[in-house]
């Protein structure tokens, strides 16, 4: 791998630590903050809030489009690096301004959010809901570039930067899922979300406070020869424009697993809904949903990037602008890394595989006998302490051994931790083996995280820095997503075979010391004994170890492999 620690000498502990220190770390943590406030308080803590006031679940679904922005955010990235901030740029720089925009809408959408009864008025809230959660995402794409840029070719300033982002963002999840459940028990829920719309003061003045940083090196559109034609040029973006369109809803239908938005182009053709409701009916299936979803967004890109292509090799003014902001970015990166760009994406695409399978986890902890508060207090208090531990070794790693030895590490560290929880499948409702499980699995993540975010970053053109980040960022986990889909009935088929033979059978005897409440109402509900179920969640557990496995190949593979340098890229 290309890296410029590799020939150096370690470092002492002191001076792997010594960076963290710096003031621009302060200022990635308030961006940091502000960028995981959103998120959450547009979805999770929103969603409690609407159920409070007696809003149907079915209305509450819809919610989730809020942060359908998201998924989607590499769509609209190069323009970011386009457009300018009329004033604001030129005073602050480009990034900064974005960044401070973004923040705006998001302080005046939660704080109009506040003001709301969402009985009189629950499509205004979800107008500003969606409205707070594209400039949410928007956020995110100009700090992910701002930090990358800030960063420059220094793996050290990289690790510094994401870590000190991670830390605002851990903060801003145990902020966001905590503190408006406080007031609105003492006070409301107005004033929770008032609360938390001043909170993204702390965003504001970081980014005030940040350096300028180095201004995007975004190469003007070449037109060449190519005549000007409003009247054609008008009638090809609308027609061009349309096929993004598609193109967004497809993408969009399968990352969010939602089909809601396309129902209003099913009513056009069937006003009964029939087929909407039936195909709605699979694609939201937990077990046959993915095999939709999944080839929806691969659809989803590929037209997305044939809309921006020239149409049958005619040459446009449309087709120029669309070519050279949104396929050259994915280009560069292709050209830059050649051959090694299949495994690159590989290594990326399964680095966090064994953690985005354990989507069970929550069932899991309910199933061993553990309370719904105590789940809430140890995932949300504890979990995000350890979370950010985590983070911090991550970034500690990185600067002390290099990024090869870290990326190693952490995805050695990702694999194994899932045997922790096969362990506590053993346990039963055991507080400390619970504490401990969660411990050992959110300081892995962490780890494995940060260093995935190092790495990820160390690719990225500065060129290029928004489109090529928030594309990786966006899709990584599609694997995950793939496989995920499936644990619910892993779990499920291993515990009805495990008491006839099956491979989870040779597990049974680990649960004889099992707490005698564990397992008993969802074990009846299958018709097996509970020590059969704790003996399939724990093989679970060691079927993602084993997937885990193939992280650590393609990191070992992966750092072998001399790439191409980017300094070329990012400096031209």
């Amino acid at each position: 791998m290309n890296t410029s620690q590799t020939d150096l000498p370690q470092k002492s502990w002191w001076q792997s630590l010594k960076p963290f220190l710096d003031r621009r770390v302060l200022i990635l943590m308030a961006l940091g903050l502000s960028s995981g406030l959103p998120l959450t308080l547009i979805f999770d803590t929103l969603s409690v809030w609407l159920r409070d006031e007696g809003v149907s679940l079915s209305t509450i679904g819809y919610f989730s489009l809020a942060t359908f922005s998201y998924s989607l955010k590499f769509v609209w990235a190069p323009l970011v690096d386009r457009i300018s901030i009329f004033g604001l740029s030129r005073l602050l720089g480009n990034r900064r301004a974005w960044i401070l925009v973004c923040q705006a809408i998001i302080t005046l959408g939660l704080w109009v959010i506040s003001t709301l009864d969402p009985a009189k008025s629950l499509e205004t809230m979800a107008l500003f809901a969606v409205l707070t959660g594209f400039a949410g995402a928007t956020q995110d794409i100009v700090i992910d570039a701002y930090r990358i840029e800030l960063a420059g070719l220094s793996e050290d300033n990289q690790a510094v930067l994401a870590t000190g982002y991670a830390w605002g963002a851990r903060v801003a999840t145990f902020a966001s899922g905590i503190i408006p459940f406080y007031i609105a028990k003492e006070l409301n829920w107005h004033i929770a979300y008032a609360v938390m719309a001043g909170m993204m003061g702390l965003g504001i003045f970081g980014t005030l406070a940040a350096p300028r940083g180095p201004e995007p090196r975004v190469r003007p559109i070449d037109y060449g020869e190519i005549p000007a034609n409003s009247v054609l040029e008008a009638l090809e973006w609308l027609l061009r424009l349309m096929v993004i369109g598609l193109a967004v809803l497809l993408m969009g239908s399968g990352l969010t697993a939602n089909l809601s938005l396309a129902k209003p182009l099913f009513a056009l053709f069937e006003p009964g809904l029939a087929s909407f409701n039936a195909l709605e009916s699979v694609w939201k299936s937990k077990e046959q949903g993915i095999f939709l979803q999944f080839p929806a967004v691969l659809a989803g890109l590929l037209i997305m990037v044939l809309a921006c292509l020239p149409a049958f090799s005619l040459q446009s003014r449309p087709g120029a602008y669309l070519r050279q902001s949104f396929v050259i970015p994915m280009a560069d990166f292709f050209s830059t890394y050649g051959r090694l760009s299949a495994l690159i994406l590989a290594m990326i695409c399964f680095y966090r595989l064994s953690d985005n399978l354990l989507n069970i986890n929550a069932v899991f902890y309910r199933d061993l006998g553990f309370d719904l508060d105590v789940i809430a207090n140890v995932r949300k208090i504890y979990g995000v302490i350890m979370t950010i531990v985590g983070v911090t070794l991550g970034g500690v790693l990185v600067t002390r051994l290099g990024l090869n030895k870290a990326l190693i590490i952490g995805a050695i560290m990702g694999a194994l931790s899932n045997l922790a929880y096969a362990w506590l499948a053993t346990k039963g409702p055991d507080l400390m083996a619970f504490s401990i499980a969660l411990m050992v699995d959110n300081v892995s993540g962490g780890v494995a995280g940060t260093v995935l975010i190092v790495f990820m970053s160390s690719l990225i053109s500065q060129s290029y820095a928004a489109p090529q980040y928030a594309l990786l960022s966006s899709l990584y986990a599609l694997p995950g997503k793939l496989l995920a889909s499936q644990s619910g009935r892993i779990v499920e088929t291993l515990a009805q075979t495990a008491q006839s033979g099956g491979l989870a059978q040779s597990l049974i005897p680990f649960m004889s010391g099992l707490d005698p409440s564990a397992y008993i109402k969802p074990a009846a509900s299958m018709g097996i004994t509970p020590a059969a179920l704790g003996a399939s969640y724990a093989l679970f557990f060691i079927y993602t170890t084993l997937v885990g496995v193939l992280s650590v190949a393609f990191a070992l593979w992966l750092v072998r492999k001399p790439l191409p340098s980017i300094e070329s890229s990012k400096l031209s």
